[in-house]
């Protein structure tokens, strides 16, 4: 294998002589062809090295090659025509090279700079975005994209006209080369850690830049910053502990954008950069920048995580909770920004539940502080009902059961914050929309608490009893689809909208009220005819269709659980008769 990288080596060293004699001469045609010979030799023993098992023999290969090709350019006599040619073929072909090995990447990225300091940085810049833009299917892995990042990095500061366009040229290709390793999980974390690492390397090129349009330039270095908390968050396979490191170098360039926790988790500040970028870019920078929010509300979850992330942001946690404690606005803002955090299905667990933990903390401590004079609560609400829908989401699908009934304190908080006028509509809807049966059932159960609330408290409005409440029985009952409930799929609902019934029934009789219009004649025969009735020989059927069934558990728990629904349907029938009598 040695004499055949040497002879490599040498036929390398005759091509490189040829081709530099050739672009000296006039004769443009032969030159060409000299570059483009040189070019596809190359590829092809990048192809190969690339193929080879033998990882210690393609690394030899690769830093043998590298190693010639950077002595080559740094001759003194070397012509700059030449230079210049091979600037738009060699870092595309270097940083093939250096996907072999991090030492390798180290040379490639060493040749990749010599081309920085010899031609035009403007030429530069276009080729390592297109080298970046463009990678071939077997380069598409981190090793690529690390000198030819290197080499952006540093030719970006060079560049002295139109540095906004250039910078948001640079911001774009990254993150989507980024977004496009993040998305494949077969790369080691120790790679993905140093492609990301050299990527932050881009914000200090931003950063010393000097540009007339400075506070959009520093607007645009903070969405770049955010999106990259949002990858790293999402996208890397490492375990939680081993991104903080990364998660601490982001927040402390979060802190020199000059960006605070309150106006992250609230949105503002977000809202404010945004703004600043997209009136220039349009719809290119709603689909660059499309994580922005989740990068903004997991960053401050971070630090909720993680003391030392706290700090590297200059953030002030207690500062932040008593903020959103005392200003009902900014809460439902918060709350608003960290739905992107429980929606998101592929951001680890831990980060979920302790976002749901910083809700929980933010909500203990805000019956008592609140100040949300002149607030305009319908403006509000929309926003609140997807936050709601996503915290739905960590209770049906919660990494772990303790997740999951925090979860649902936190919605039922979250509930109590809203005022009553308003609570009813989002419940209902909330009900409406749900697809899960056992959801049905804990938000029937949200419903009984409120109404029972509202009746022990004489000084209450009575937004719950009112002729709208029993909607939410006749959805479950007699589905807006048509037909029947699905026995035993929707065992839960139907037996919590059964025993939501009976208690208004029960109630309103004993308490000598129809506020809810349930004791109506009409409402009675409705009931008995087109929800109960109907129900009573599907139960039994479903029942005995599972008693000859093949599972004993499955079967064991459809049968308990069907009996269930036939105690409390037979008991609602039964009160509807003795109510038929007296009207």
């Amino acid at each position: 294998m040695s004499a055949d990288r040497d002879a490599i080596i040498s036929n390398l060293l005759q091509t490189l002589d040829s081709c530099s004699q050739l672009i000296e001469s006039p004769d443009y045609r032969n030159s060409e062809r000299a570059v483009s010979e040189l070019v596809n030799s190359l590829d092809s023993i990048a192809n190969s090295i690339a193929a080879e098992f033998d990882a210690d023999e393609s690394e030899k290969s690769a830093i043998d090659i590298l190693g010639q090709i950077d002595q080559y350019l740094c001759l003194r006599s070397l012509n700059q025509d030449f230079v210049d040619a091979w600037a738009f073929e060699l870092p595309k072909l270097v940083a093939k090279f250096g996907c072999v090995s991090r030492r390798c990447s180290e040379v490639a990225e060493k040749v990749i700079c010599l081309f920085v300091h010899r031609c035009n940085p403007r030429v530069m810049f276009i080729i390592f975005y297109v080298a970046l833009d463009s990678p071939t299917e077997l380069f598409m892995i981190p090793g690529y994209f690390i000198p030819l990042l290197g080499g952006l990095t540093k030719v970006l500061v060079l560049i002295q006209m139109q540095i906004y366009e250039q910078v948001y040229a640079a911001v774009s290709v990254v993150l989507n080369v980024l977004k496009s390793l993040a998305s494949k999980s077969d790369y080691e974390d120790i790679v993905c850690a140093e492609l990301f690492y050299s990527a932050i390397g881009l914000a200090n090129s931003i950063r010393a830049l000097d540009d007339k349009d400075g506070h959009k330039l520093r607007a645009l270095l903070a969405l770049y910053i955010l999106q990259f908390m949002a990858l790293v968050s999402v996208g890397m396979r490492s375990a939680i502990s081993s991104r903080i490191p990364l998660v601490i170098k982001l927040s402390d360039e979060l802190q020199q954008c000059k960006l605070s926790y309150i106006g992250l988790i609230t949105g503002s500040e977000v809202d404010e950069i945004s703004k600043l970028v997209m009136e220039d870019n349009g719809n290119d920078s709603i689909s660059c920048f499309s994580g922005v929010k989740l990068g903004a509300s997991v960053a401050v979850i971070w630090g909720y995580m993680n003391s030392e992330v706290a700090i590297a942001a200059k953030a002030d946690l207690t500062a932040v909770t008593l903020e959103l404690q005392g200003n009902r606005a900014s809460r439902w803002q918060a709350l608003a920004m960290l739905k992107n955090v429980f929606s998101c299905a592929n951001l680890p667990s831990a980060l979920k539940r302790h976002a749901i933990g910083f809700v929980l903390c933010v909500m203990d401590g805000s019956a008592s502080h609140s100040c949300d004079d002149h607030l305009d609560y319908t403006a509000y609400m929309p926003s609140l009902y997807t936050s709601l829908q996503a915290i739905k989401l960590v209770i049906m699908y919660g990494p772990d059961p303790m997740t999951q009934m925090n979860a649902l304190s936190t919605l039922k908080k979250v509930l109590l914050d809203i005022p009553a006028s308003q609570r009813f509509d989002i419940l209902r809807n909330l009900v409406k929309s749900s697809d899960s049966s056992s959801m049905v059932a804990l938000l029937l159960d949200c419903v009984r608490e409120e109404m029972h609330m509202e009746k022990n408290d004489r000084n209450k409005c009575m937004y719950f009893w009112s002729p709208s409440v029993i909607e939410l029985v006749e959805v479950v009952l007699r589905p807006p689809k048509g037909g029947a409930p699905a026995l035993p799929e929707d065992n839960a609902a139907v037996l919590s909208a059964l025993n939501f019934y009976r208690y208004l029934l029960i109630t309103e009789s004993t308490g000598k009220s129809n506020y809810t219009g349930i004791l109506s004649k009409d409402h009675l025969h409705k009931a008995f005819n087109e929800w109960l009735l109907p129900l009573r020989p599907l139960v039994s059927a479903v029942a005995a269709e599972n008693r000859n069934g093949c599972d004993r558990h499955l079967l064991y728990d459809a049968i308990c659980a069907l009996n269930l629904v036939e105690l409390v349907l037979y008991r609602c029938i039964e009160l509807v008769e003795e109510e038929l009598k007296h009207v």
